[in-house]
């Protein structure tokens, strides 16, 4: 395992952008003060905006199945209760589209 660069604690705020981007792209660093090492600067987390196909089919199979009209009724009753709490009837909402 090979040792991670050290830099002083005024270093990082010289400045420059150079320390940053190098963290950004995953270098890591101790930070250090009087010569201990205070921490390591980490990056943020970048979230996956998709899931490969293969993952989404494996973590599908294991997935409780869903019976679509309690699942549709269960909506319904949220919408009915959504429009009771905006003053509005069933009868003011927007009619509803269900393919058959």
């Amino acid at each position: 395992m090979t040792e991670q660069p050290e830099i002083t604690e005024p270093e990082p705020l010289a400045g420059s952008g150079e320390f940053m981007d190098t963290v950004r792209a995953g270098q890591p660093f101790t930070v250090t003060r009087d010569g201990s090492g205070t921490g390591s600067p980490v990056p943020p987390r970048r979230r996956r905006r998709f899931v490969p196909r293969a993952e989404f089919a494996a973590t599908s199979r294991t997935a409780p199945s869903v019976c679509l009209d309690a699942f549709r009724a269960d909506q319904d009753h949220t919408a009915e209760q959504s429009d009771h709490l905006r003053g509005r009837g069933r009868e003011s909402a927007a009619p509803h589209h269900r393919p058959g």
